[in-house]
């Protein structure tokens, strides 16, 4: 038997490819709007007005944001709470993702507000009968929690390690030393962050199901539910873990790594039954309200709800229940994506889509601005993400002949 393990570790390759230029120019692109909207306002940059005060910026970059961002709180669930022990190699990578996408989550609620500078008053101003408030403070203390839990990786990569150039060297001691303390407390405390951050995750998925509840005859039946904040919470169980594997795989390709394609089939098992779960309740609660009358008129809503069902729920459910699928690194990745297109457009669909104020005399679509900003923040996110982890241990690599001394180590003939 040969002693296998995983480990991880900076990854070693260059920053700059052809394709990491090309995304270096979206995210330069998007930051000249976003410039230009603080500078000279909303207005100069999108197509909303009094009628329609949000579109893609709320609906794709924070809506949407925060649903694929839930492999963070899956993942920590899976790993820690019931101690799956072989998918923690996921949880780094995982917590990275759902950092960066709290933090332009963040960033966008911010860009989309007409006074932005006022985006701290939720801290100080609470108003416990809002369900706004309730998700813009629990994603402002997941956000909080999440930068906690990535602190050991800050600490295991630079305990020991701290070599200041210049003058500022006389700090290296000192700020070794705190790396240190750092450390030591927070191995006693984790696992209350851990515990914080699934608890807080569930309620903020769910309140932002509420906030299109309120929207009341504005919203389309086809979305107008009461059990919306259910469904919103169903759909993030549902793409957590698709996101781990779209993730990973995407990750090993474009640094030349071997997928770990054994734990990923393992982890894909849980993928169909959670679809199952979610489009049930779905098709159920469709066919309680017998909103399923405004299938058979053509239109926009129609269109787009069929698609988000069929091409974003029940195909991909199709694709998990296949063990040939399952075994397959190219079927995994299909099969995650169309998840992931479903909960996106999901998401497009309740706040974009089927938000229709009365007495309007015209329609919401993006301006170039918007959808260059939404663009750029998510080829920022993936920069961010290239940078991080060639420069912190957050993706675990194989080590083999050797006893390892990591809670990632796992043995077994391959």
């Amino acid at each position: 038997m040969i002693e296998y393990g995983f480990q991880p570790k900076p990854i070693k390759r260059k920053f700059f490819t052809p394709w990491v230029i090309v995304i270096s120019i979206i995210a330069f692109t998007g930051l000249i709007f976003l410039a230009s909207r603080f500078i000279f306002g909303l207005g100069s940059v999108t197509n909303l007005n009094q009628f329609f005060p949000w579109g893609i910026w709320i609906g794709l970059d924070v809506a949407a944001g925060v649903a694929l961002a839930a492999g963070g709180f899956t993942a920590a669930a899976l790993g820690h709470i019931w101690h799956r022990d072989k998918y923690e190699i996921f949880i780094r990578p995982a917590l990275l993702t759902a950092l960066l996408g709290y933090t332009f989550v963040a960033l966008s609620v911010v860009t989309d507000i007409g006074r932005w500078n006022y985006v701290w008053h939720p801290l100080v101003m609470w108003n416990g009968n809002s369900a706004l408030f309730e998700v813009g403070i629990c994603v402002m203390v997941y956000l909080s929690v999440l930068y906690i839990e990535f602190l050991p990786i800050v600490t295991e990569r630079f305990i020991g390690k701290v070599n200041l150039p210049g003058f500022l060297s006389v700090l290296n001691k000192a700020i070794d030393s705190l790396l240190r303390i750092l450390d030591r407390t927070l191995n006693k405390f984790m696992f209350v962050f851990i515990i914080a951050g699934v608890v807080l995750s569930c309620l903020h998925q769910s309140s932002l199901g509420t906030l299109m509840i309120i929207a009341g005859q504005k919203m389309h039946p086809l979305w107008q539910t009461p059990v919306l904040p259910l469904l919103f919470l169903l759909s993030a169980f549902s793409v957590g873990f698709p996101m781990v594997i779209m993730e990973s795989l995407s990750a090993s390709k474009s640094f030349g790594m071997k997928p770990e394609k054994d734990i990923l089939s393992s982890l894909a098992k849980f993928v169909g039954p959670l679809l199952s779960f979610y489009l049930a309740f779905k098709i159920g609660d469709m066919v309680i309200r017998e909103s399923f009358v405004y299938l058979t008129e053509f239109n926009a809503a129609s269109i787009m709800f069929t698609i988000e069902v069929v091409i974003g729920v029940a195909l991909p459910l199709r694709l998990f229940l296949s063990p040939s699928v399952r075994e397959s690194s190219t079927g995994l990745f299909i099969a995650s994506m169309l998840v992931i297109f479903g909960v996106l457009i999901n998401r497009f669909n309740n706040f974009v889509i089927a938000y229709d104020p009365p007495y309007t005399e015209t329609s919401y679509f993006p301006s170039v601005g918007e959808i260059a900003v939404t663009l750029g923040f998510v080829a920022l996110e993936i920069l961010l993400y290239r940078a991080f982890v060639m420069i912190f241990p957050i993706i675990s690599q194989p080590i083999k002949g050797a006893i390892l001394k990591t809670k990632y180590a796992i043995k077994g003939a391959r």
